[in-house]
């Protein structure tokens, strides 16, 4: 048992499993309440604690896992050059809903930290939550922010914006998918993104967009604020 729980086989298996039950799941339930990756995240953690299983046993296989976020991210670029007739035609509208939900984002976030009066490493930490992984972490690293806060903020602020986003765009009766595309990939980067893929191939390619768009535009605003 002990050979097993080592070898870094035991936490990419654990997480194939896991996130399959959540698609099982997330299938039976037909709600975006039921999202694979929270389903994934609670089954995991839920197994550690009850078999008393280290951390560091689980996350020999997760960072395996881990190193495949930044390749994955790159291949929106697919969806992208797909409709990239449509990205020509709304050039400006991509750029400025980026920029907007970016400050938005990030402001809201830093008068937030100002008001409870959490330290700088803590506010540096949580300011590119809803940007991707690989730039929130290297923001966060640049600016002396506490990298293992900020993968958790990434990682809730993703799951909250994929299980939210088809609420939030039935309530205000959003009805155009590039607005939708754009919206989801801002606030809730890949993890978003992959809920508007389920919803479209637009959206999903504008959502990708938004992804990098916002990560560029995330980065220089860091610069202003830290």
């Amino acid at each position: 048992m002990k050979a097993v729980l080592e070898s870094p086989l035991f936490g990419i298996v654990l997480s194939i499993l896991a996130y399959e039950a959540g698609l099982w799941v997330n299938r039976k339930l037909k709600t975006p309440l039921a999202n694979p990756l929270l389903i994934a995240a609670t089954l995991i953690v839920g197994l550690l604690m009850l078999f008393h299983i280290p951390l560091e046993s689980y996350q020999k296989g997760g960072d395996l896992i881990a190193l495949f976020l930044a390749p994955a991210t790159a291949s929106l670029a697919l969806s992208v050059y797909n409709q990239r007739g449509i990205l020509g035609k709304n050039l400006l509208p991509v750029v400025a809903g980026c920029a907007v939900g970016s400050a938005v984002s990030m402001g809201s976030v830093y008068a937030l930290c100002r008001l409870f009066k959490l330290d700088e490493a803590v506010t540096a930490s949580l300011l590119p939550k809803s940007v991707t992984t690989p730039i929130a972490t290297e923001i966060s690293a640049q600016h002396g922010g506490i990298v293992p806060v900020t993968v958790a903020a990434v990682i809730i602020t993703g799951m909250i914006g994929a299980v939210l986003a088809p609420y939030m765009i039935r309530m205000f009766r959003v009805r155009n998918p590039v607005a939708d595309g754009l919206a989801i990939g801002a606030s809730s980067h890949a993890l978003g993104t992959s809920r508007a893929l389920e919803m479209g191939e637009l959206e999903g390619a504008m959502s990708g967009i938004a992804v990098g768009v916002s990560g560029l535009l995330t980065v220089l605003f860091s610069l202003v604020l830290g």
